[in-house]
């Protein structure tokens, strides 16, 4: 066991605060349980069941997330919108897996900084929507809300609400944890044979000969190395890989929070690090009240709505003592309205002196239907509010650290445009994603390479 790191205990801490206090406060998207019993049954067994990750895994995260706050670091987090209990197979978790390590390998590469790890999995079993219900040839059902709460299929028995299938995702989420924890130590993600992280289709992909030229140039470094020092480098067979998924299930949240011995106050034990998304922030609302209260690296969504005022009553609420590496703020304007959205939240935040990590989510804005109705979207988007984060970050004097992204490592066809161009027609050919586009792999590892680009192009000046 790592030596204890119990950290410094806050001046402003909440007294007044309890894993179940955000039950006094409105909670938003939440389910409507038919059996209250079942409910309260399900969350006593998960009470009883073991923690998914530990406590010093947390804290050394937030001590990663610290540095990339001070440019030491820099964050990549990805993986899909929802998951689903089918994808629980080990072909989609190692490609899930190679995809993000071959992104980080690009940006260590690239940027020349240590890669911040943080996978969108083992426990993004929930999603917020925009109605309670929909309606399908007359036909009301409850809405698909992830499968922790019911499942996808539109018939009255799938979609009610089942407290049961808390327990099946926690399952899940260790079954991937394990899996993932596996890999790595079995040394997956060795920077000697980089080439085992290859997934197999992209050999024929426009990106493929840059990509395989990094790779080679990595490993001659890495040889050189070994040369020089005459003994294998060490520290390059396994890297840090950390979870994260939306706290938006509150209930499921509340059961996995727990006090651990030698340490004080409370963790969050079922993710690494949680976060709230856009449609349940409010300052006074049971997400944010829950989150301030544990010990986790936090995050939260920022959408074009978010007025300086608000964001900084956020601020306060989640992160009072300006802890290094707690806050995470993810900004998602969508391309058209970055450039008037954002610089009035980074100056605002800039002038009050507030510690956070900025990270780009140029997914969840620039979302749209095609011509054909699938919802998707547009490569060209994406790279434009990522390209304009970056600039006014630097426009603003602030630092942009991280990117979060919705990726698969499956060659699905959801988000047109790329390396290969996409087109709306070419999106019933491999569209499997039941809730949110994601980018397949070959996007993934081009948003990777823009960023070294990008970041390369803002330094041209400074190193002139």
């Amino acid at each position: 066991m790592p030596p204890v790191d119990r950290g410094p205990q806050p001046v402003n801490l909440p007294t007044d605060w309890a894993p179940d206090s955000w039950r006094t406060r409105p909670a938003a998207q939440m389910p409507s349980w038919p059996d209250a019993g079942a409910l309260a049954e399900a969350l006593a067994e998960l009470r009883r069941l073991p923690p998914l990750v530990t406590s010093w895994e947390i804290l050394a995260l937030k001590r990663q997330l610290a540095e990339a706050q001070e440019g030491r670091r820099f964050l990549l987090q990805g993986g899909d919108c929802a998951e689903s209990f089918a994808d629980c197979e080990s072909g989609l978790i190692s490609n899930r897996l190679k995809v993000l390590l071959q992104m980080s390998l690009v940006l260590v590469h690239g940027l020349r900084l240590p890669v911040v790890r943080v996978g969108r999995f083992a426990g993004q079993y929930a999603k917020p929507r925009s109605a309670d219900s929909e309606t399908r040839d007359g036909v009301t059902l409850p809405s698909y809300r992830g499968d922790f709460i019911n499942a996808p299929e539109f018939s009255e028995a799938a979609r009610i609400p089942d407290p049961r299938r808390m327990i099946k995702g926690h399952a899940r989420s260790a079954m991937t944890m394990n899996f993932v924890r596996a890999l790595i130590d079995g040394g997956f993600a060795d920077l000697h044979h980089p080439e085992y992280w290859d997934l197999g289709w992209v050999t024929h992909s426009p990106l493929a000969e840059e990509y395989q030229r990094m790779v080679a140039a990595i490993g001659d470094a890495v040889r050189f190395m070994e040369t020089l020092s005459g003994e294998e480098v060490h520290n390059l067979n396994r890297v840090d890989f950390y979870t994260s998924h939306e706290a938006l299930l509150l209930p499921y949240e509340e059961a996995l929070t727990r006090q651990v011995p030698r340490q004080w106050g409370w963790f969050n034990l079922s993710t690494h690090f949680p976060w709230i998304g856009m449609r349940t922030a409010a300052v006074d609302g049971a997400h944010v009240e829950y989150l301030r209260g544990v010990r986790n690296p936090v995050a939260v969504k920022i959408g074009p709505a978010v007025t300086p005022d608000v964001l900084l009553r956020l601020i306060d609420a989640l992160n009072p003592d300006d802890e290094p590496g707690r806050l995470t703020l993810i900004h998602r304007m969508g391309a058209a309205q970055i450039a008037e959205r954002l610089p009035p939240l980074l100056d605002a935040v800039r002038r009050e002196g507030r510690r956070v990590l900025w990270v780009c989510d140029p997914m969840h804005g620039n979302t749209e239907s095609a011509s054909n109705g699938y919802k998707t979207r547009r490569f060209g988007n994406i790279r434009s509010e990522l390209e304009q984060a970056f600039d006014l970050h630097a426009a603003a004097g602030t630092r942009l650290g991280g990117v979060h992204l919705e990726l698969t490592g499956e060659n699905v066809t959801e988000c047109t445009g790329g390396a290969r161009e996409l087109t709306d027609a070419d999106l019933e050919r491999a569209y499997r994603s039941s809730v949110d586009p994601r980018l397949n792999y070959e996007q993934s590892l081009e948003i990777a390479m823009l960023i070294v680009r990008k970041r390369a192009q803002l330094l041209a000046p400074a190193a002139g």
